[in-house]
This record gives structure tokens, C-alpha cells and sequence, in this order.
């Protein structure tokens, strides 16, 4: 065997050797494999690949001849090129054996999603003195990002916004674009409404988002920073009907204990700040809670505003019913077909085309 088809046998065998690998590391992330100890019998591939180079070195004798010049003008002919083309082709056939052997599958897997849901109505006080400072940057700001971080964690659920000072306003209505609801939630602002606090009015034009609701749960979240000062509707007549539609009312005082620097007029269309006492109905808000089998809660900065929401966000989990389905298909008989034809094929070489040279 002499050094240019040494080297040619060399250079396929390894050829041979990293395409079965690739084509395992190819093919088992595609696949599942029901019998993957099977994949053991790739490492015969190498040993037969080195046994064949070193028997193939046996058995051509060398011949010594005292001049190549005779031979200089001849070179290999192409059955010598393909000499080795039958076992290097029954080789690649046990290759793709051994992986049907392991078995691959097309693995096909759904799932059907029912869920149970919540409507939500968010109430927000969006009087004057939702400015107030002491929240960063105001109450009213403070306020509408924690709620965005809110609705973002409800993402099967219909949310609503409901905006109110002396009178109420539906700023978004139930909807599961929460992409809306957010870009209409940072645009919501003071002064578009007559001045005052009408908690009532704000809890009715909730709950009458929510009356014909078929959700499982229906609730409205009420924040306010003062008093009920006007409209033609009172707050705990709002909670009766709230609990006539079976809405559930979480209602949160929005303004830390004390005093604190918020609008007391306007100069120049310029809002003018000073120290004022806060004073929050918290009473009111708390037989709204209760009568609806909701919960008061007392928010004094951004940090106990979220930790406010998070409890809601607890207490109101929208139940989700998974159902998953899967199927296995066998796939393995393309390969068995593909391995049997390149060891039927290399057979055939051996024994008819190539018979002289191997």
C-alpha cells in the first residue's frame, strides 16, 4: 500500500469519524431517544475504522526495485481512489443503525389554558392634592407607577381605570390590552376634572364597570388621599351597591400621618405649596372594606404603596387551568431505511464493482 493511498484511506476514515460525530450532536436535539444506550455502539465506529487502516497496511506486501523510473509516467486509477469506498460505506450504515437502534421521536406537546378571572376597576383620586410630596415625586405619580408594576403582574386578567375628583370619569374600561391601559395611566393628570373629592361617585362609576362582569372575582381598588366632599352619590350608599354585584372594594388612604407639603392655591397658573395637615377619611374607607369583604389599608410612602399592592396581588391570584398533551412518533424507520441501503450498497461494491481491489 503505498503512501499516497495510505493517505487518502487516513484522511476518510477521519472524514467517516466527524461526521458521525456531528451528526449525533446534530440529530439529539432534535430528537427524543427512547433507548439512548444504544448510542455506546457509535464508539465501534473508531475501532473499526482503526482496524481497517492497519489490516489494509498488512495485507499489500512491499516490493523493492532498484529504479521507479519505469513507473514515473503512471499514477492511480480511479478504482484505487475507490478501493475503499465499500467499507468505509458499510461503516456509515451501522453509524445510522445504531441510531435508529436508540430510537428517535418526534415529540408534539399542547397545552389548553382555562383560566378563572378577575376584573379589576382601579379608583384613583386624582384631586389637587394627589400632588403632594410626600411621595417621590407626589402621591399622584407614586401612585400611578405602582400600579403599572400592578398591572403588569396580572396578565390574564381584564383591568380597568376609573378617574375622580368631584365627578368620575372612565378612563379605560375593562380591557386585557394592558399595553392601553398602561400608556392611558401615564397620561392620567389633575385638573381635567371639577375640583373636590367624591369618593362616592368614584366607587359607583367602578362598580357599574364591573356589574354585568361574569369574571369569578370582581373587585375595585379605591385609593384616596382626603374627604368626601362632593357628589350626589355617598360613599358607603357606593359600598351598598358594590355589595348588592357582589364587587369586592380594597380601599387604600394614600398620604403619611402628620403634614405634609401639598397645593393650597394657585398663582400665575402655577400651584402653590405649602405645609398642610393630611387628613384622610380613614373611617369611611374602612366601612367600605368591610362591607364588601374587602380591606383598608394605609399607604405613607412609595415603598408600603407596593408592598399594598403586592398583598392584593395575593389575595386576588387569578386561578389557571393547565392541561397538557403530548405525542410521540416513532421516527426511527427512515434511519433503519438509510443505514440498510449504505450496507446493502457497500456489500454490493465489494462483491461485484470492486471485487478485485478489496
Amino acid at each position: 500500500m503505498n503512501t499516497k493511498s495510505q493517505n487518502i484511506l487516513l484522511l476518510l476514515l477521519v472524514l467517516l469519524n466527524g461526521l458521525v460525530g456531528m451528526g449525533w450532536f446534530l440529530i439529539k436535539d432534535q430528537y427524543e431517544f427512547a433507548d439512548t444506550q444504544f448510542f455506546w455502539l457509535l464508539l465501534l465506529i473508531p475501532a473499526l475504522s482503526v482496524w481497517y487502516f492497519l489490516n489494509n497496511q498488512k495485507k499489500h506486501a512491499d516490493v523493492s526495485i532498484s529504479s521507479l523510473k519505469k513507473f514515473s509516467g503512471s499514477g492511480m486509477s480511479v478504482f484505487e481512489y475507490l478501493r475503499h469506498l465499500a467499507p468505509i460505506l458499510r461503516m456509515a450504515g451501522l453509524a445510522i443503525l445504531v441510531i435508529a437502534l436508540a430510537r428517535p421521536q418526534d415529540s408534539k406537546s399542547w397545552e389548553n389554558r382555562s383560566t378563572e378571572g378577575i376584573d379589576i376597576v382601579i379608583a384613583m383620586d386624582v384631586s389637587a392634592s394627589m400632588l403632594a410630596e410626600d411621595f417621590k415625586p407626589n402621591r399622584l405619580e407614586g401612585s400611578k407607577n405602582v400600579a403599572m408594576d400592578f398591572i403588569r403582574q396580572r396578565p390574564d386578567d381584564r383591568i380597568g381605570l376609573v378617574i375622580y375628583e368631584a365627578e368620575s370619569f372612565t378612563q379605560v374600561p375593562l380591557t386585557t390590552d394592558h399595553r392601553v391601559l398602561e400608556e392611558m395611566f401615564s397620561k392620567v393628570n389633575t385638573g381635567n376634572l371639577e375640583s373636590g373629592t367624591a369618593i362616592g361617585m368614584g366607587l359607583a362609576t367602578s362598580v357599574a364597570r364591573l356589574k354585568d362582569s361574569d369574571a369569578k372575582s370582581k373587585i375595585v381598588i379605591l385609593l384616596s388621599d382626603g374627604e368626601n366632599n362632593k357628589g350626589s352619590i355617598q360613599p358607603l350608599d357606593a359600598a351598598q351597591i358594590a355589595q348588592t354585584f357582589g364587587v369586592r372594594v380594597y380601599t387604600i388612604g394614600v398620604g403619611k400621618k402628620g403634614t405634609a407639603r401639598a397645593p393650597v392655591g394657585i398663582r400665575n397658573n402655577r400651584y402653590v405649596y405649602d405645609n398642610v395637615e393630611v387628613r384622610i377619611d380613614e373611617e369611611t374607607l374602612k366601612e367600605i372594606a368591610s362591607m364588601t369583604g374587602g380591606q383598608y389599608f394605609r399607604a405613607t410612602n412609595n415603598r408600603k404603596l407596593k408592598s399594598i399592592y403586592e398583598e392584593i396581588d395575593q389575595l386576588e391570584k387569578t386561578r389557571i387551568n393547565v392541561t397538557e398533551f403530548s405525542k410521540k412518533t416513532e421516527k426511527y424507520y427512515p434511519f433503519a431505511l438509510y443505514g440498510a441501503g449504505l450496507i446493502l450498497l457497500g456489500l454490493l461494491l465489494s462483491t461485484l464493482i470492486l471485487r478485485t481491489l478489496t
